[in-house]
């Protein structure tokens, strides 16, 4: 690993969301030596000109095709290359850095990501989608190139670093906390009410629209068990999820002579990502502290499957194997997007995904095929949405 006093070459895929954001902020307050070759975003060119005015990339990419005019016009004389595109993206990713953020939301992060891979670069993997989509081929060749995948979900984060690695074998469970999110303590007659304001108003975190809805479904938590999974080559039934409201405890790992550890802090996405940067080392940085006496107590609870079916859906994926996790993925998606356009409810969401698995694995289109990880992954992703898409008018109608 290049020490944290080198100057590290650095790229961040998704410069615009709160990832991005709290990356370049950590960056900031920790006053560590960068050099960012690129920076990306969806849509949101006057954000990413700002960064990119700021940090002085050597490229900055715009995914939204038609956001490159202004984009070159607010870089004009910078000197900063401004390129757009789903290619550009991917090109940016492979410019050879030593650290690269994945912070893309959704499935449009696996290609980056892959291309990051084969680079050999360090991940910071906050991209939940290329685990779930590809996560053996990733970590085989990320492994395979010399580099190596870290998670950024503070969960996942929490594991890696309790995990020992001596005692793998002495592993009996992976536990992770969930918030619960907001409608933790709804009943399902007012969950069908919910709209999109309240679903991605989270009590704890500050979140992107679909991430805070697949927190107020707890998909977020089905994806996070996949993820699991993949990254720590742990079977689903030794991964368990428990509510801890006040997102204290990020997650634990108890081993077979009964020990469970437990990796804490406030709610903060700096940190995962500081030690993603910085792992094995530890950054200084002004990061706010852990008090628990102001909290007072810690309380937990067992996830309730009926009001929150996306943890066994997540089982379901997951036992089936093949292409069932970025089916699952991609019917989220486009049932979560639906919902936010308010075209079906709240309740309807786990539905959509559940009936598209269903059906795909009715058609026999779940099974592993002999095409490579990302055009794999792409197959089943589009099968799964045209499904799901078919799926979601169904229920549109019949409301």
């Amino acid at each position: 690993m290049v020490a944290l006093t080198q100057n590290r070459k650095v790229v961040v895929l998704g410069s615009t969301g709160s990832i991005g954001v709290s990356t370049l902020d950590l960056f900031e307050q920790a006053g560590v030596a960068v050099e960012i070759l690129a920076l990306t975003a969806g849509r949101n060119v006057a954000k990413l000109a700002e960064q990119a005015l700021r940090w002085r990339p050597r490229v900055a990419v715009i995914d939204d095709e038609t956001g490159l005019p202004e984009l070159r016009e607010r870089l004009a004389g910078s000197g900063i290359e401004a390129r757009a595109g789903a290619a550009a993206v991917t090109e940016a990713a492979a410019m050879g850095a030593d650290w690269v953020m994945s912070a893309i939301v959704g499935a449009a992060g696996l290609a980056p990501t892959l291309a990051a891979a084969r680079t050999g670069a360090v991940i910071a993997l906050a991209n939940k989608e290329s685990l779930v989509c590809a996560g053996p081929a990733l970590l085989r060749i990320a492994r395979e190139a010399g580099g190596s995948v870290i998670p950024v979900d503070s969960e996942h984060s929490a594991i890696f670093q309790v995990l020992q690695r001596d005692c793998i074998d002495r592993v009996s469970r992976l536990i992770l906390t969930a918030s619960g999110g907001p409608f933790r303590t709804w009943d399902k007659a007012a969950m069908a009410l919910a709209t999109p304001e309240q679903a991605v108003a989270h009590p704890n975190w500050s979140m992107g629209a679909k991430i805070s809805v697949d927190s107020a479904t707890m998909m977020n938590k089905g994806l996070e068990m996949i993820e699991a999974s993949y990254l720590f080559d742990t079977p689903q039934e030794r991964i368990d999820v428990v509510i801890h409201p006040q997102s204290v405890i990020h997650s634990l790992v108890e081993y077979t002579d009964g020990s469970t550890l437990a990796q804490m802090g406030p709610p903060d996405m700096r940190s995962p990502i500081s030690c993603a940067f910085s792992w094995p080392q530890r950054l200084s940085w002004p990061a706010q502290r852990l008090d628990l006496a102001a909290y007072g107590q810690l309380t937990f609870e067992e996830p309730d499957l009926d009001r929150f079916p996306s943890i066994a859906i997540a089982r379901e994926a997951l036992r089936l194997g093949g292409g069932a996790p970025a089916a699952m993925n991609a019917a989220n998606e486009v049932a979560v997007a639906a919902f936010l356009d308010r075209q079906i409810g709240f309740l309807d969401i786990a539905g959509a995904v559940a009936g598209t698995l269903e059906r795909m694995n009715g058609l026999g289109n779940l099974a592993d095929n002999d095409a490579d990880a990302l055009d794999s992954a792409m197959m089943t992703d589009a099968s799964a949405r045209r499904i799901a898409a078919e799926v979601v008018g169904q229920v549109r109608r019949s409301n």
